[in-house]
């Protein structure tokens, strides 16, 4: 597993929490909980993209070292 992979997997996670708290919002009219939502979204985003440049930066690496070797 890449060192990328549990930011990944955490970013996932909190989109499923923000989908759940979403359509709770949505289903009792809690502009709170619509709210929460939105911002397990943002944090979701933010883990799988810092997942995604930590698996950028260790197949940069691969490459130079295969390239020294």
């Amino acid at each position: 597993m890449g060192k990328g992979t549990g930011d990944k997997i955490e970013g996932k996670i909190d989109e499923i929490k923000r989908k759940g708290k979403e359509a709770v919002g949505d289903a009792t009219e809690d502009e709170s909980r619509r709210a929460e939502g939105k911002k397990d979204q943002v944090k979701g985003d933010a883990k799988q993209a810092r997942g995604n440049a930590k698996e950028s930066v260790d197949k940069v690496k691969k490459s130079i070292n295969d390239a020294f070797d």
